[in-house]
């Protein structure tokens, strides 16, 4: 990879995503804290990160991407610079807390058409291959991510416990995968395994999978679901500070940069999907049912509009 091609690849994409990182960090920095509902806002920063992110990266990979798109539709490198289009501007909206309420229900709907057009299919030609089950289930917790945003800001409980049930299930099915393959680095359970250098490499994945078990299990069952999906985004916040972001310093040739920038962005989103979802759940089991959101996130909608 030239010189001119490792700025190609990996300018826009970094750039993109710190600077969204800092004018979101910088819009909520009032309302964090270091209390359990504090870090809540971070929810959607992290998701606006992920965001500018693999937005860029379909300019900077268009002919690369453009291969995912349905062979099927027309004007398919025409819909790879649509999408990183789509994300940009949903990453500006989340991060500068614009017109939310739109951007977060039309990405939620994007999100899903990726499962329904692109990512199921491609999991059901090879059911043997679990990493295509775990994209196809990454992208509908995004979505669910998004769309438990649009029920907090519309008042809509139902669309959240929906949001609260999909995203459930989808970190009880992450747990197994920790469970039966801890070599591979916690958070989504993706091809990259821990690198052998970071202390207790195989112990990470099990602590995620605890964590995803435990969290995933009382966010399912609507107890103590907005504190479950905190401390879940939290502890996998940590660990892409303890080995993710090492991963990316000692990260010499440009393609190993990539997957660092990559599965960064992409656990961050994770994370931040959950944190949308826990500011969206109320506080206890027995108000799930009647309320839409707690006070903290009736903070938060006036905060996002």
């Amino acid at each position: 990879m030239t010189a001119r091609d490792y700025w190609q690849y990996l300018f826009g994409p970094e750039f993109g995503g710190v600077l969204l990182f800092v004018i979101g960090v910088l819009r909520v920095r009032r309302r964090l804290s270091f209390s359990l509902d504090g870090v809540l806002p971070l929810g959607a920063v992290f998701v606006a990160l992920g965001f500018a992110v693999f937005g860029a990266e379909h300019f900077t990979s268009a002919k690369d991407l453009m291969r995912m798109v349905p062979a099927w539709m027309p004007a398919r490198l025409f819909w790879t610079y649509f999408v990183g289009c789509a994300l940009i501007a949903a990453a500006c909206s989340l991060a500068a807390g614009r017109v939310v309420r739109w951007s977060s229900a039309l990405a939620g709907l994007m999100l899903l058409l990726f499962v329904l057009l692109i990512h199921a299919p491609g999991a059901m030609r090879h059911p043997h291959n679990r990493f295509a089950w775990t994209v196809a289930a990454r992208e509908t917790l995004f979505a669910c991510g998004a769309w438990a945003l649009t029920g907090m800001l519309t008042r809509a409980p139902r669309l959240v416990a929906v949001c609260r049930v999909t995203i459930a299930l989808v970190l009880l099915f992450y747990a197994v995968e920790h469970f039966l393959h801890p070599q591979f680095l916690p958070g989504v359970p993706l091809e990259q395994q821990t690198q052998p250098w970071i202390p207790l490499h195989s112990v990470w994945g099990f602590v995620e999978g605890t964590a995803l078990l435990v969290c995933g299990g009382l966010i399912l069952i609507g107890r103590q679901a907005r504190a479950a999906a905190t401390w879940l985004a939290v502890v996998t916040t940590v660990l892409v500070i303890l080995l993710y972001v090492p991963m990316f310093v000692v990260a010499r040739k440009p393609a190993d940069v990539i997957t660092a920038i990559n599965y960064i962005a992409d656990t961050l989103l994770f994370a931040g999907s959950i944190m949308l979802l826990a500011d969206a759940v109320p506080a206890g089991r027995a108000r799930e049912a009647h309320q839409p959101a707690r006070s903290g996130a009736y903070s938060s909608r006036r905060a996002l509009g």
